[in-house]
């Protein structure tokens, strides 16, 4: 089509490609789409200059949660490159004390070797409470975390505990911008997504119903429709 785009997409925390699966089919239809790798690098900053470098010169970003961080960098640093803009279940603000201490912790337990235990163990807290024995999607989950490994899962939380506040920033996005967000999101609350649309003139926020912090997994054709508006603007 005419006003093909190239699509970015990046995971969030432990995410892999597979984590964008459900949506990518038709999200190709509107232009070539490529999940960044977010592994390699352990702070926001070096990750954002790196996906840039390996980037189109302009095209269409989306971040989940981890990638919202990301995305929000790459804002900073070539926001001309960015002709629209989706923040999926993420937030603007940094760290808190204790959930640096929480990142702490799972990195020691990493270190001790207990990879598939720290990973499993943050299943709960990413789905909707209904969906806490669907067995399938625990797999899928923990396929991904393996498609990360436990080195880079430990970079990357060390680049999320070091990352920018981006409230101050937020004004500066003119781009078309979406802001999804699940209604129980245990991970990164609702309110927080709220946060981040208001804080961008303009962007839409869509709430999904049922679902927690994984909408692509969750509601995926709920995630795609949202997306395809989004790309049509």
């Amino acid at each position: 089509m005419n006003n093909s785009m190239p699509i970015l997409l990046i995971p969030g925390l432990g995410g892999s490609p597979r984590i964008y699966a459900p949506v990518i089919p038709q999200l190709w239809r509107h232009g070539p789409v490529t999940v960044a790798n977010h592994l390699r690098d352990d702070s926001i900053g070096a990750i954002a200059r790196r996906i840039l470098a390996e980037a189109p010169p302009r095209f269409a970003l989306a971040g989940h949660s981890m990638g919202g961080y990301i995305a929000l960098e790459i804002m900073r640093q070539a926001p001309e490159r960015v002709a629209k803009l989706a923040l999926l279940n993420t937030q603007a603000r940094p760290d808190s004390d204790e959930a640096k201490e929480r990142r702490r912790r799972q990195i020691e337990a990493i270190k001790a070797g207990s990879y598939s235990e720290a990973a499993a163990a943050l299943y709960p807290g990413l789905v909707h409470p209904s969906r806490h024995g669907d067995a399938e999607l625990l797999a899928v989950v923990e396929t991904t975390a393996e498609d990360v490994g436990p080195e880079a899962f430990t970079r990357q939380l060390v680049a999320i505990m070091g990352r920018s506040d981006s409230r101050a920033t937020l004004a500066k996005i003119t781009c078309p911008t979406l802001v999804l967000t699940g209604d129980q999101d245990n991970t990164i609350p609702n309110v927080l997504s709220v946060e981040l649309a208001d804080g961008i003139a303009g962007a839409k926020l869509v709430t999904l119903a049922d679902c927690g912090h994984l909408p692509q997994l969750e509601r995926p054709r709920e995630t795609t429709a949202a997306l395809l508006d989004w790309l049509r603007i």
